[in-house]
């Protein structure tokens, strides 16, 4: 049984839990405050650096300039989280004379999120909150499990990815959104004929199109493999797959249909495509992440790409787009005509092949999407009124939670997060002394010394100020 809260306040010192290693509460809060605009500038001039480069063009002075205001707004905007986090922790307890509960950690950060959330851009905000509220959810669900309130459901991701996707593939087929990010990785997964926007007229073109491309592309291979001899094999591969592609072009198709070509192709060539990506993403991540390791043992690499394992995406994304595309395409046989509603028995068909790469943080940003895509839509038809700091105060209790689960029962909070945490704070979330909030009955101290156990962190730094 998990141990259960026994007194709502402490009587201690800031010295005593916020910053054991000075007396200053300025010094503390000044200290954490650069930590986290240093580590700010490192974090956001990646990201904004990345984000630019996939753009794939020269930057002008004007992108520039946006980019530097960007990382500088961004960076202000955590920096001011750390910096005020810490200030408002000894605050309350110089305004209230003792700690409670709720002043540990979650309304402090709460006030902190509220007075940084501002300095970032409006465009995102709902990103922000959308990733915090997908880590809080889980946090929240291991907090209730903790204490015994409810038992984990075997696969549970699965259904709420299910679930989730169902209603992001309806809204896909039935709503033009061409700002959403989401809506372009659907239309790679599931294709771009499945989208309410796609007309028959663009399709016969693009079909011509195809035709075109192929013809051409079958009279290159012909002409580079008769220059040379041993690309023969090459050839004659090329000309079966060609073969194997033909005879599926040329299966049957139903007239509602939007796709070109038969429906086994359809089916069949763009999952085997979608396979591919899988594959080659997987085992670039698994090299990339092992870099270091495999430069020290170059023996390892065949063994790395060769893992049985790195066929799991592979099978959860082409499995999901070959199943998506068959249950379509046999409902709209059936029914003879084609629908938008067709999107939901189909996406959760498709939603099996989740089983083959199980993931707790895909399954939980899918389902709050879902959720704002759903209350978009409610507000757009009057159904329900428009909170306008609603995702304001979803962030800052999402926040809130996390902060409190990280002082108070740090086992619940995931591990990566505990890593940003830690790494943002220069370790400070470690070294602040949880000896005071034993007194709780949470069992604190002993809960944080497994995490840092857990995830190769420690508690034993100097820090000048």
């Amino acid at each position: 049984m998990p141990a259960r809260l026994s007194k709502l306040s402490i009587d201690a010192s800031c010295m005593d839990y916020v910053h054991p290693w000075t007396d200053s509460c300025v010094s503390a809060t000044t200290g954490l405050g650069l930590q986290t605009l240093q580590e700010s500038l490192k974090i956001y001039t990646t990201v904004y650096i990345i984000a630019f480069l996939i753009k794939r063009k020269i930057p002008s002075k004007r992108d520039i300039k946006k980019t530097v205001l960007g990382i500088l707004q961004s960076a202000a905007f955590l920096s001011w989280s750390g910096f005020s986090y810490s200030l408002f922790i000894c605050l309350l307890r110089r305004i209230l004379g003792r700690f409670y509960f709720p002043t540990v950690s979650f309304l402090p950060c709460f006030l902190s999120s509220l007075s940084a959330i501002v300095i970032e851009r409006s465009s995102r905000r709902t990103l922000l909150c959308l990733y915090v509220s997908n880590v809080a959810t889980e946090t929240l669900f291991r907090m209730g499990v903790w204490r015994g309130y409810f038992s984990p459901i075997p696969k549970g991701e699965v259904y709420i990815f299910a679930v989730s996707v169902a209603v992001l593939l309806y809204f896909f087929r039935s709503k033009i959104n061409k700002q959403d990010q989401l809506y372009k990785i659907l239309r790679i997964i599931v294709g771009r004929y499945e989208e309410i926007e796609c007309f028959k007229t663009n399709l016969q073109a693009s079909s011509r199109n195809i035709e075109i491309d192929d013809a051409d592309n079958s009279k290159d291979i012909q002409r580079s493999s008769s220059q040379n001899y041993k690309f023969s094999i090459l050839r004659k591969s090329f000309e079966a797959c060609k073969c194997i592609i033909d005879t599926l072009k040329a299966q049957s198709k139903h007239i509602s249909c939007p796709h070109p070509y038969s429906c086994a192709h359809y089916i069949l060539v763009d999952s085997a495509r979608i396979f591919s990506y899988g594959v080659c993403g997987q085992v670039a991540l698994k090299l990339i992440f092992q870099f270091k390791r495999l430069l020290q043992k170059p023996k390892l690499l065949k063994m790395t790409i060769f893992q049985r394992e790195n066929l799991n995406l592979a099978i959860f994304l082409g499995g999901f787009t070959g199943l998506y595309r068959l249950i379509s395409c046999l409902l709209r046989r059936i029914f003879h005509k084609d629908s938008h509603t067709y999107a939901i028995p189909a996406g959760l068909v498709a939603s099996i092949t989740f089983m083959a790469y199980p993931n707790t943080t895909v399954a939980l940003y899918f389902m709050w999407k879902a959720l704002q895509l759903l209350w978009n839509d409610a507000t757009e038809n009057g159904k329900v009124p428009e909170v306008k700091w609603f995702v304001i105060f979803l962030y800052c209790f999402s926040t809130a939670t996390l902060f409190h689960a990280a002082i108070i029962e740090p086992q619940n909070l995931r591990s990566s997060y505990w890593k940003f945490l830690y790494k943002v704070s220069g370790g400070r979330i470690a070294a602040m002394s949880r000896i005071a909030l034993n007194e709780f009955g949470l069992e604190t101290s002993k809960n944080l010394q497994e995490v840092l156990r857990k995830t190769k962190t420690t508690d034993q730094i100097n820090f000048s100020f």
